[in-house]
């Protein structure tokens, strides 16, 4: 299930409370319908899949009784990179600027240009399989 577009920004501004809530700095948070990006620095006492597992639980919940959403999960998987202080002005815009990089481009489209990219090596199967 999409995100509604009216819905983005009171999402995003949910998903930035819970990062700060878990004990992260929340920098940015935005993205698209279909797929959120979050740039932010990790709480230095929990592991990645767990500040994930948070932000996907809260999340969920709260959207579930923000109505129409009673169907609402994220996907099962995640992405996560770091990103050189060098780069975060530049990570900013990309994540503000998220509509317009998608009209040439999916985020799937995207997403596996990067990875190939950076070398990083997937499974074609597990990449945005539901």
């Amino acid at each position: 299930m999409r995100l509604r577009e009216d819905d983005l920004p009171r999402v995003f501004a949910y998903i930035g409370g819970i990062v700060k809530g878990l004990g992260g700095l929340s920098i940015c948070v935005g993205g698209m319908p279909d797929h959120v990006h979050i740039l932010c620095g990790l709480p230095k006492t929990m592991a990645l899949s767990d500040f994930v597992r948070g932000v996907k639980a809260d999340s969920s919940k709260w959207l579930k009784q923000l109505g129409g959403y009673d169907e609402f999960a994220w996907q099962e998987g995640y992405g996560a990179f770091s990103v050189s202080p060098s780069l975060l002005d530049k990570t900013m815009s990309y994540i503000a600027s998220q509509m317009e990089h998608h009209k040439k481009r999916s985020f799937e489209e995207e997403y596996k240009l990067f990875l190939q990219a950076y070398g990083i090596s997937y499974d074609e199967r597990f990449v945005f399989s539901d």
